[in-house]
C-alpha cells in the first residue's frame, strides 16, 4: 500500500510539526515537539510514521502534490495554450508547497545519498500528478519521457524559486516560461526529425523497440516502479 499523506491523523501530526521544520529541519527534534504539541503519544507517532521525519517530509510532498491537483482543477486553463497549462500547473505545484524553508529543508533531507532515491520519487510523483491533472491520455512510451522531462524541470524550478527573491516570485515564473519553452522547441525538433525521410532508416529499429513500453496500468501499478514493459502477445504475465 502506498504511503497516504492524507489519513487524518497523519496530517494533524504533519500540521503540527511544519512550524517547527524551519528552525529543526525534518528532524527528530521536530517530529517530537509537534507531537508534543498536539498530546500524541510516542507509539502513534512511530505506528503513523515508522520511519519518522523521512516519512512525514515524503507526505508533506504528496499533500502538495494533491493540493495543485486541487487549485488546478478550480484554475480557468480553457483559453491557455498547452505550454501555458503545464506552466501553470508548474506554477502552482510550487505555490502549494508552502513555506520555502520547509521545502528547503526538505531538498536537503532527500539529498543524503541514502534518501536521494525517494526524492527521486517524489519528483517523479510530482510529473506523473501535473499530468493526470492536465489529462494526460498517452499509453505508450511518450508516458515515460513526459514524466523525466517534467521532473527534471520541475526540480530546476523548485531550486530557482528556492533562491528567487523578485517581488510574487515573478522571475520564477519567468524561469519557469522559459524551461517549458526549451521543451516545446525540442519536441518540435524531436517531431521534425521523425517525419525526415532522412532520418527514417535509423529511427525504425528505436521506434519498434519503444513499441512494446506500455504505460503502467491502474489496476496493477506497483508503488515502487514507474511502470511496466508489456508482455509479447501469447506471453504469459
Amino acid at each position: 500500500m502506498g504511503f497516504n499523506p492524507l489519513s487524518p491523523e497523519r496530517a494533524r501530526l504533519m500540521e503540527a510539526v511544519l512550524p517547527h521544520v524551519p528552525f529543526d529541519g525534518w528532524s527528530e527534534s521536530a517530529l517530537r515537539a509537534g507531537a508534543s504539541d498536539i498530546g500524541m503519544s510516542e507509539s502513534d507517532v512511530r505506528a503513523l510514521c515508522p520511519r519518522g521525519p523521512v516519512d512525514l517530509a515524503i507526505a508533506a510532498h504528496q499533500a502538495g502534490d494533491a493540493e495543485m491537483a486541487r487549485r488546478l482543477k478550480q484554475a480557468d486553463l480553457a483559453d491557455m495554450r498547452f505550454r501555458d497549462r503545464v506552466a501553470e500547473a508548474v506554477w502552482l505545484r510550487l505555490a502549494s508547497a508552502g513555506d520555502r524553508e520547509i521545502v528547503r529543508r526538505a531538498a536537503a533531507l532527500f539529498a543524503l545519498p541514502h534518501l536521494a532515491p525517494e526524492g527521486a520519487k517524489l519528483m517523479w510523483g510530482t510529473a506523473d500528478a501535473i499530468w493526470e491533472a492536465l489529462g494526460d491520455g498517452s499509453r505508450d512510451a511518450n508516458w515515460y519521457s513526459k514524466r523525466v522531462t517534467l521532473s527534471a524541470v520541475y526540480s530546476a524550478c523548485v531550486l530557482y524559486w528556492l533562491g528567487d527573491e523578485s517581488p510574487d516570485a515573478t522571475a520564477t515564473r519567468a524561469f519557469i516560461d522559459r524551461r517549458i519553452e526549451d521543451v516545446m522547441t525540442f519536441e518540435k525538433v524531436k517531431g521534425q526529425l521523425r517525419g525526415s525521410e532522412v532520418f527514417k532508416p535509423f529511427l525504425r529499429p528505436f521506434e519498434a523497440m519503444m513499441s512494446g513500453v506500455k504505460a503502467p496500468s491502474t489496476s496493477r501499478r506497483d508503488p515502487d516502479v514507474p511502470g511496466y514493459w508489456a508482455p509479447k502477445p501469447g506471453a504469459s504475465e
